[in-house]
Parts: C-alpha cells; structure tokens; sequence
C-alpha cells in the first residue's frame, strides 16, 4: 500500500496531509514531513538513534504528542531527524501510548541547509480518516 505525504494550501503555516497502510505508517510519514519543512532529509544521515514514547486521550492528541516529542530532539539537542519507525500503538493507563524510533544526527550547518523553523504542531484542522486499507492524518504545523 502507498504511504506518503505532502502538503496542503494555508494562508500562514504548513498544512500537512500525511497517509500510509495503518496508523503507524502515517504517523511514521507525518513526521518525515514535520522534518521535511525544517531541512532536506535527502542530506541527513541516520546515525543517531533515539527511543520515542508518546501518549493521549486519542489519537488526535496521540499524534500531536509523537510529533511534539520528536521536535523536542531538535530543539533540545540540535537534531535533525530523517526516518522513523513506529513500533506499537497500544492502549496506556490514561488512553493511547506509542513506542517509536527516530534516527538522524546533529545538524551541521555546512552539510544541512535549514529551511523554515517549526515551533510546534497544533489541532487547527487536525483530523485522522480510516477506511478503505488507508489511514490519512491532516494536521497544521505552527511556523
């Protein structure tokens, strides 16, 4: 199945479109296409690899934590991030919990050419459609 994302028409920020087989799978695109806007992933090397744990009361707030987290690599320790792995989605104490992994590595200003800066995902016309082998996910990213 296709999985992949790309983005859509917004006045002042970056509205995303992101789809694969499952939700691990788009929620895995929706993160390439976070880091997408911030950099050309094609320059960035999977050398670091960090453990990701996101958690919500669904799977709105789900995804809104997982892309959160992974911007946190970034802005905590000057990461950028060029492939992810979704490894469980289950149910947590408090709702949903994900488990995942990013890789990338520090960002080189001489090798990564930084494009726009992302201060954070948002729910503005945040939404999750499931059906026909598909999961699509639609969220804004606050530039």
């Amino acid at each position: 199945m296709e999985r992949g994302f790309r983005y859509l028409e917004h006045t002042a920020d970056v509205y995303v479109e992101a789809w694969g087989p499952g939700l691990s799978e788009a929620f895995e695109e929706a993160a390439k296409a976070m880091y997408n806007v911030m950099t050309d992933l094609s320059r960035v090397e999977a050398r670091d690899e960090f453990l990701v744990e996101a958690s919500g009361f669904d799977k709105e707030s789900l995804l809104y934590d997982w892309l959160e987290r992974l911007l946190e690599i970034h802005d905590v320790h000057g990461y950028f991030l060029c492939r992810f792995r979704v490894l469980e989605i289950g149910k947590g104490p408090d709702g949903l919990r994900l488990c995942g992994v990013a890789w990338g590595e520090q960002a080189d200003p001489v090798r990564h050419e930084f494009l726009t800066y992302v201060k954070s995902p948002t729910y503005s016309l945040m939404e999750i459609v499931e059906g026909d082998g598909r999961v699509t996910l639609r969220f804004v990213l606050d530039i």
